[in-house]
């Protein structure tokens, strides 16, 4: 296979879809009621409160076994993140 172009070309010649029109079905625009979005935002912060917890713990290891040194390097790399996201918003 050569690429996208090339499965689209295959779909196009032997598939059964009438590719003579082209469809978009838009998504729903079904909007969240306050407290939907307070619990999903409150799911999301738990889920990276997570996150960071098995990343600090996998650091840590990784420093106490290996002496990578890895903790300055993150944190520096994580504090640079954070600023060129920062700015962006």
């Amino acid at each position: 296979m050569q690429g996208r172009s090339t499965v689209l070309k295959w779909l196009r010649r032997y598939g059964k879809l009438d590719w003579s029109t082209a469809r978009h079905t838009a998504m729903s625009n079904s909007e969240e009621t306050p407290e939907q979005k307070i619990k999903r935002l409150e799911r999301e912060l738990e889920d990276e409160r997570i996150r960071i917890m098995v990343l600090d713990g996998m650091i840590t290891i990784m420093d106490q076994e290996y002496g990578a040194g890895l903790r300055k390097k993150y944190l520096s790399e994580l504090q640079e993140h954070y600023r060129r996201k920062a700015k962006s918003v």
